[in-house]
């Protein structure tokens, strides 16, 4: 209860580190990101990246030259304690549009699935789920909230256990054509977006689902591999940002 009556006391939005905001607004800008007239949806988790890339469009639409909307959306996969319903009350707080969307997830993966890969069952069934709602409501945008960090450690992955090079596209449209995907933080380091998270007691909804945390996962072995790098070498990720920007471009719409 307390914490409910203090997210609707919250009324106003952060405004972003000028730094956050200058390599987000360089990612929107090189990859073409939002056009005049866009109707944007935002994938709001509810943790520190999402909350982050909320307050960056929110500041956005107000500066920049042209004129878009953007709205929020929560698909909550029902599992164990992970509860993302005070995202409700904030959004409404913020007077910022928003579909929350309750789905047995966890139930559905285990009946479907024929091997232990709850997290991409996840994603994927997310992902159809926004792609449902932006088109029930008009958006052509989706804006997801992946970072520099993520996109270094698909990078990863990739090349270790694909045999290829390849990461998350900063900007793209889905196969059906219909709707345009966009990564504005593809620039950010996931540092930036934790400082912005505590700084401005932005408030996180803690990743607590059961299938994440039952085994160690590939992504948490790379995040690992990443750190340990970059203590060696403090331009790690200015090199690593060099190397996966074509790769980020590729296929990316004018």
């Amino acid at each position: 209860m307390t914490q409910s009556v203090s997210l609707l006391a919250m009324t106003e939005f952060v405004k972003p580190p000028k730094t956050l905001l200058r390599q987000a607004g360089r990612a929107l800008v090189d990859f073409n990101m939002i056009k005049e007239g866009d109707r944007v949806l935002l994938g709001l988790s509810g943790g520190k990246d999402s909350l982050a890339l909320l307050h960056i469009l929110n500041h956005f639409q107000r500066h920049a030259p042209i004129k878009f909307e953007f709205a929020a959306m929560t698909v909550d996969p029902m599992a164990g304690d992970f509860d993302p319903s005070p995202m409700i009350p904030y959004l409404k707080s913020l007077a910022v549009e928003y579909y929350y969307c309750r789905e047995p997830i966890m139930d559905m993966a285990k009946e479907h699935m024929g091997k232990p890969s709850y997290c991409a069952f996840c994603s994927r069934i997310k992902r159809g789920i926004m792609y449902s709602t932006a088109r029930k409501h008009n958006f052509n945008v989706i804006a997801l909230a992946q970072h520099l960090d993520d996109l270094a450690e698909s990078f990863l992955m990739s090349a270790f256990h694909g045999g290829q090079l390849k990461t998350m596209k900063a900007h793209y449209i889905n196969d059906d054509g219909d709707l345009r995907i966009i990564r504005p933080l593809v620039y950010c380091r996931e540092r930036q977006t934790r400082d912005l998270s505590e700084t401005a007691k932005l408030p996180i909804i803690p990743d607590s689902c059961p299938a994440c945390f039952s085994m160690p996962t590939q992504r948490q072995h790379m995040k690992e591999l990443l750190a340990g790098e970059e203590r060696l070498n403090k331009t790690l990720f200015k090199s690593l940002l060099t190397t996966l920007k074509p790769l980020m471009r590729k296929g990316c719409p004018d």
